[in-house]
């Protein structure tokens, strides 16, 4: 008889938990096209600062810039320039403008609409007048400033040398 009872009580048990609830979509899908759109949006400006971010370090580290002296130059904060080139922040359009500026890139490449060895050689032809701006330039120019005269002469003598006449 105890048996009996037991299984009454199991019984009674499983038929008050009633059945499971229903399955609820994960948060993560978005409910409604108003939903969806703002998320692709969202995903697309993360794409776009990414990429205006990554730009950014490659030309200021081609330039030989720190990141103190780019936000000196686009005036705005070494801290908000710090978030804009790892991708955390997107650059207001005037912003923007005064980076591609500061930093000779071309806003294709910054954009991530064209790379830079495809608009580097139509910006930097040897003839242009811009040559002194060149990142090898302005690098050339320091470590000439640190030479001795001596040691200025000798590097004019190779300059010379490896140049062809005119």
């Amino acid at each position: 008889m105890s048996l009996a009872r037991t299984h009454k009580v199991d019984a009674v048990k499983t038929h008050l938990e009633g059945p499971a609830p229903p399955r609820q979509r994960p948060r993560s899908q978005p409910r409604s096209p108003a939903d969806r759109a703002r998320k692709s949006r969202e995903q697309l400006e993360s794409r776009l600062a990414e990429s205006v971010g990554e730009a950014a370090r490659g030309a200021r580290l081609l330039a030989g810039l720190t990141q103190a002296e780019v936000a000196g130059r686009v005036g705005i904060a070494a801290e908000v320039y710090g978030r804009m080139e790892r991708g955390k922040m997107m650059p207001s359009v005037p912003t923007l403008f005064r980076l591609c500026l500061a930093l000779r890139l071309s806003a294709d490449v910054g954009l991530g609409l064209a790379t830079a060895a495809s608009v580097g050689a139509a910006l930097w032809e040897e003839d242009s007048r811009h040559r002194d701006q060149l990142p090898e330039m302005r690098k050339v120019l320091r470590t000439l400033r640190r030479m001795s005269r001596s040691q200025l002469n000798l590097m004019n003598q190779v300059a010379a040398a490896i140049l062809p006449e005119r």
